[in-house]
């Protein structure tokens, strides 16, 4: 079985914006994590996509919205609670992060993933067993390179 592995909410939305040169790229990853079974998000993830594609397509209805959060709970979903707060308030401190950020790491590591999948955070960076991937990385490198 293949390393679990938790999604920001940008990774989910790219997934879902053709327009961005990130949708097919995020569109794969987000594909082939439903078909290992290994996504991971939280509710915050789910909460903030919700908004997120909403304000990013006026036109998409409160019930298309609502089947697209629907079919992500297909994946495991960490539930947030008092005590995850409370850690993510030890991370924030000790890492010297935002608050919210912090919060995903909680629930990355309370989902058991050894990958958090973000271009929120530093790429390679570990928080306890879980390591910042950004997908985008590679594509940024070689755009950077194509611009010079």
């Amino acid at each position: 079985m293949s390393a679990k592995s938790f999604v920001d909410t940008s990774i989910l939305l790219y997934a879902h914006d053709s327009s961005s040169d990130k949708h097919e790229l995020a569109k794969q990853l987000v594909t082939d994590l439903w078909n290992t079974q290994t996504g991971v998000i939280s509710t915050q993830v789910l909460q903030e996509f919700s908004v997120a594609i909403r304000r990013a397509n006026p036109d998409l209805s409160v019930v298309q919205a609502a089947i697209l959060v629907q079919n992500f709970s297909g994946w495991q979903v960490v539930a947030n609670n008092a005590d995850s707060i409370v850690r993510a308030l030890r991370i924030e401190t000790r890492h010297k992060i935002s608050f919210w950020d912090a919060l995903i790491i909680e629930a990355a590591q309370t989902a058991g993933a050894e990958i958090l999948y973000s271009e929120n955070l530093d790429d390679g960076q570990l928080y306890g067993s879980v390591r910042v991937v950004n997908p985008f990385q590679k594509q940024k490198a070689l755009s950077q390179t194509a611009g010079r």
